[in-house]
């Protein structure tokens, strides 16, 4: 019988997944040679490893075949020769033997790592001990079924004395998508009180919304629709084929909200360097952070505009309200406008029956930033205008305006001047957008920046993955300097985690550490044929790119390159740029 559990490790660690999730403790199950087969939380990352040296409680639950129960873990006389005793984080355990026919083919323990899981455990100890000599005997129900290929699992008392004890709705169905049972909560959220037998079929499928780590699905029963978050858990054993663990999702949003509206400090001081470039954009931060005005942020994809839109939120009189953020770019077109403005009940198919609010009226009285402006939609562009102007948003469905207090931070890495000359971005939003307009230097105009970002970046990662560094190799910083950085801070982070990661512990960390296109780039700007007109004009796009072709970013373009305006002009001319 020995590896019976490792054979059936898929479904050992769907159990304990599910036990986890439902008492709200840690879950391991280990077999007769102490294998961790599976684990949650503390364990998860620990599985398939031999538990030898510290398996003591499992050690004697297999050799007595008896329940264990650990009080005082450390302190217990089975934790006497246990070389953690003196540092065990746990604060109750009880581990039961998996038996067939009195062998013992392994052990199922439930850990506490808390004083409230340990009351916990504490308040309903008959029932937890009944519930886990069950699930003892499940598994090794199950791991008969394997060895003598004969038998089939029934496990229709899994859940009927601890499910209506957890303040989740839990549902179970069967292979044909019929409810087969669940607890009193999801009978209230799903209005199945006063069904006498749970036959409902259903149709459950993911939204494609992810909030707070769990996924959102939408529940039919018949004529009825339901929006809930949680997990769903593939068992496929006996007569259950699926349970469904959740929590209704306007209550999941409001937590969330409450996540994405910034408390944490991250006003200007998240924002390091110190060069004179990112001192200038810092101090313009802090002179119109506390006016109302809309606010456009321009800068190449990487320097950092939400956190200088945050800023922006937390050195403003706002900084107690919400700060929401929405990537323009990253929802699909037939669903910006319900994300921005909500919607009413009914007011489309598929939406949910309760109206859903959007993120203006999320932002009201505090700050709304739009990431990737440019990629919103002509159609919203135009509704975006309306709200600017008149302060107030109408959601889909009604026709009732509703006021907003909201402060308006826009951002993009495109050249919106030129997308208007092409048709695809409104000029009248653009102006109403660019009231005060803040350009985010690029790395590479951030003299003496890349060296003190690399650094702290560096002190990070060592501290995130417990690595000491003797030295760094001056050719290190050699082509750190040099390179383009065209991915700017965000690039920079990247390869700094991918160094540490490479290097030795404790070592040094070497030019050769760096991804080869580090390498080749910085060489071939050494030996490049370093054309003056070529350097020149491509100076410039890259100018007018962050900068952008109005007459006022030309002006600052003619600053920054140390020429005057006329000379400017007479250059956009000779290289053919867009003027």
């Amino acid at each position: 019988m020995d590896g019976v559990l490792k054979e059936m490790q898929d479904i050992v660690t769907k159990y304990a997944a599910v036990l986890s999730k439902i008492l709200r403790v840690d879950v391991e199950i280990v077999d007769n040679k102490l294998e961790r087969i599976s684990g949650t939380g503390m364990f998860e990352g620990k599985v398939n490893l031999n538990m030898s040296n510290e398996g003591y409680v499992y050690n004697r639950a297999i050799k007595t075949g008896e329940i264990q129960v650990i009080d005082k873990p450390g302190k217990h006389k089975i934790c006497k020769k246990c070389p953690k005793k003196n540092t065990c984080k746990e604060t109750f355990e009880i581990s039961t033997p998996i038996k067939i026919d009195n062998e013992v083919i392994g052990v199922i323990g439930f850990v506490c790592f808390t004083e409230n899981q340990r009351r916990h455990i504490l308040d309903n100890y008959n029932s937890f001990v009944e519930f886990l000599n069950q699930i003892s005997e499940l598994i090794a129900s199950k791991a008969f079924e394997i060895i003598e290929n004969n038998k089939k699992l029934i496990i229709l008392s899994l859940f009927n004395k601890i499910i209506d004890k957890i303040e989740q709705g839990v549902v179970a169905f069967d292979k044909n998508n019929v409810i087969s049972k669940s607890n009193y909560i999801a009978k209230k959220m799903l209005k199945l009180e006063n069904e006498d037998k749970e036959t409902k079929i259903i149709n459950l499928q993911p939204t494609g919304n992810h909030i707070l780590n769990l996924t959102e699905y939408n529940l039919k029963i018949n004529n009825d629709s339901h929006n809930l978050i949680g997990e769903v858990y593939d068992i496929n054993i006996g007569d259950f084929n699926k349970f469904f663990i959740f929590k209704d999702a306007d209550i999941v949003k409001e937590n969330a909200l409450a996540l994405t509206t910034s408390k944490e400090n991250v006003g200007l001081q998240r924002i390091f360097g110190q060069s004179q470039q990112i001192k200038s954009v810092k101090n313009k931060v802090k002179m119109i952070a506390s006016a109302g005005s809309t606010v456009l942020i321009k800068g190449e994809s990487g320097t950092g505009k939400e956190l200088f839109a945050r800023a922006l939120h937390e050195e403003s009189d706002r900084k107690n309200a919400g700060f929401v953020a929405i990537n323009c770019g990253a929802i699909p077109e037939n669903l910006i406008e319900s994300e921005l403005f909500g919607y009413e009940k009914g007011a489309f198919t598929g939406a949910d029956p309760k109206g859903k609010i959007g993120k203006f009226e999320l932002a009201h009285n505090g700050t709304l930033f739009l990431d990737e402006i440019g990629d919103m939609p002509l159609y919203i562009q135009v509704k975006l205008l309306r709200v600017l102007e008149q302060r107030e948003i109408v959601r889909i469905g009604s026709n009732k305006s509703i006021k907003v207090n909201v402060r308006v931070i826009a951002a993009t890495n495109k050249n919106l001047e030129q997308m208007i000359e092409e048709k695809t971005f409104r000029e009248d939003l653009y102006y109403r957008l660019n009231v005060i307009p803040l350009n985010v230097p690029a790395l590479r105009e951030r003299e003496g920046d890349i060296e003190l970002l690399a650094k702290s970046f560096i002190n990070n990662y060592l501290k995130i993955f417990d690595k000491k560094v003797v030295k760094i190799e001056d050719k290190f910083w050699d082509y750190i300097k040099k390179y383009d950085w065209p991915g700017n801070v965000r690039q920079l982070q990247n390869v700094i985690e991918y160094v540490v990661n490479m290097m030795q512990s404790p070592g040094m960390i070497k030019a050769e550490l760096l991804p080869k296109k580090i390498k080749n780039t910085s060489i071939n700007l050494e030996i490049e044929d370093l054309n003056i007109e070529r350097m020149e004009k491509r100076i410039i796009k890259k100018a007018l790119d962050i900068y952008g072709y109005d007459g006022d970013s030309k002006k600052i373009i003619a600053e920054k390159l140390g020429i005057g305006i006329a000379t400017l002009y007479r250059k956009l001319k000779k290289y053919k740029l867009n003027c």
